[in-house]
Formats: C-alpha cells, sequence, structure tokens
C-alpha cells in the first residue's frame, strides 16, 4: 500500500498550478501549517489575507472534500511532523528573550524527570555495562546525541558503537544483535520512515531497548525502558535541552557503576591521554 501524502507534501505539489489568491495561500500554510490545524476557515482567510471562498477552493485542489478534512489531517500531523507545525504567524512577527528560552528550557528538564525515576537510571545503567555489546542509534536531529552517548560510554564501555556509520546501511548491524545487547535508540522527532520497521527488528532480537523520544511518541510496550522528553520551545525549533539533561545522567550513573574492568579501562584511557600529548 502507498504511503499516504503528508499534508504539507499535497501543498507544495500544488503551488505551481494554484491562482493568485490561492497561492498566497499555499506560501502561508506552508510557511505556518499549524494555523490550518488550529483555526477555522474564516480565521484562516483572515490570517492570510484572501476570501473564504478561495480557502474552500484552494482544500479542494488539494484534493480534500472539505476544510475540515484538511484540518484533520493537519492535526494528526501537528503531533509528529515538522516544527513548522508548531510556529504560528504570530511568533514569526516576534523575537523571544533569552530569559523565555531559558524559562522554557528548565521547565522541559522538570518535566522529563518526573516521569523518571533513579531505579529506571540505575537498571539502564546496569544493562548497558553488563551488555555483550551496546548499539546506540539514532538518525536526523537524534544522530548528534547518539554520537555524544557513544563517545562518552567508550570511557568504561569498550564494546560500544553508534550505528550506521558514513556510508553503512543497518542490515550489516541488525543481523548482529543479541538478546544480551543493549540498544540506544534516540527516537525524536520528526523520525524517520523506517522506524517502525527498525523498532520491529530489535524485538525480534530480543535485545533490551532503551527507547529515548519527545514527548509526542506513543509508549513502546516491546522496549524495556521508554523515556519520554519534552521539548517544547518559544521559538521555531525544539528545544533538546531534556535530551541532553537524560543522556548526562544515563552516562554519569554508568560510570560510577562501572566495575574494576571499566574504572581500569578510564584510567588506561587518561594515562595514554597523557603520554601521547594530545590534549
Amino acid at each position: 500500500m502507498p504511503k499516504e501524502k503528508s499534508f504539507l507534501f499535497r501543498v507544495r505539489q500544488a503551488l505551481p498550478d494554484l491562482h493568485p489568491a490561492e497561492r498566497r495561500l499555499g506560501e502561508f500554510v506552508c510557511d505556518f501549517p499549524g494555523e490550518l490545524a488550529s483555526y477555522s476557515a474564516q480565521e484562516l482567510a483572515a490570517l492570510a489575507h484572501v476570501s473564504k471562498a478561495t480557502v474552500s477552493r484552494f482544500v479542494q485542489r488539494l484534493g480534500y472534500d472539505n476544510y475540515e478534512e484538511a484540518r484533520r489531517h493537519a492535526r494528526t500531523e501537528k503531533q509528529t511532523g515538522s516544527r513548522l507545525f508548531l510556529t504560528t504567524s504570530t511568533d514569526a512577527s516576534s523575537t523571544q528573550s533569552v530569559k523565555a528560552h531559558v524559562a522554557q528550557g528548565i521547565v522541559n528538564i522538570e518535566a522529563t524527570f518526573l516521569s523518571i525515576t533513579d531505579h529506571q537510571i540505575d537498571d539502564i545503567a546496569e544493562a548497558t555495562l553488563a551488555a555483550r555489546k551496546v548499539w546506540v542509534i539514532g538518525f536526523r536531529s537524534s544522530q548528534p546525541f547518539a554520537a555524544y552517548m557513544q563517545w562518552q560510554l567508550t570511557q568504561v564501555i569498550e564494546n560500544i558503537v553508534a550505528i550506521p556509520g558514513p556510508g553503512q546501511t543497518l542490515g550489516e548491524h541488525l543481523v548482529s544483535f543479541r538478546p544480551d545487547d543493549v540498544v540506544i535508540l534516540f527516537g525524536l522527532r520528526r523520525r524517520v520512515a523506517t522506524m517502525d520497521t527498525l523498532l520491529e527488528q530489535i524485538a525480534k532480537s530480543k535485545a533490551k531497548l532503551v527507547y529515548i523520544t519527545d514527548e509526542g511518541a506513543p509508549l513502546l510496550t516491546t522496549a524495556a525502558w521508554h523515556l519520554h522528553c519534552q521539548t517544547l520551545a518559544p521559538g521555531p525549533l525544539f528545544n533538546h535541552t531534556s535530551v541532553l539533561a537524560l543522556c548526562h545522567l544515563l552516562i554519569t550513573r554508568c560510570l560510577e557503576k562501572a566495575d574494576i574492568t571499566g574504572r581500569a579501562r578510564l584510567r588506561s584511557i587518561e594515562a595514554l591521554n597523557d603520554s601521547l600529548d594530545e590534549l
């Protein structure tokens, strides 16, 4: 079955063939798709400076029967799609203060850790340290967090890898997943189209999964641990402060719980750094 076209894809595809007023509306919706998800046809017409009849013709050209059908589609994408859906035309005309960004970051961290217990963090750290191999995965905005997690944990865990590497595909790695492995998967939106298939393959391998997502992801019951991070922001981008805070906590707990072998590895790394005079 072919994948349903996204709301924004429909708009962008239709733009070249639209009449001037419809094109103006289409460009407005491309910049602020969340407005359609939030407002009535009359309100959207006023925001875009077009008539209500233009709005009706516009949604029909996109392939929807009526405005409500288009709005339902946009609302669905607002939960899991582009950050554009969370930006309003009012936001675009204003600048958020440093204080507003700091305040939202603090709120995000507090909200994230309300649902995460010390017991969960301890269990994840112990499982990660005891694993045959640790696999860390992230795509798009999740990739830097996966790379950071792998880079820090390699201080006490020898058999850890961030995948896929440059030029690599996942198949060559997935075939090696084992029940005594731990997979740390970052699934921050917008998630890649292959995410569901990847999750199925991890479940089949029976490896323990640490699934780290934003607050919009539905609870994954097949994951050993599913940790939600709040990513709300006053501006046009997701605020990932809580994600990095969670990474820091997990890494620190692993270092604290590392056994003699892990601590010896960390000492050896520091000694080599000194002898190589790299730092």
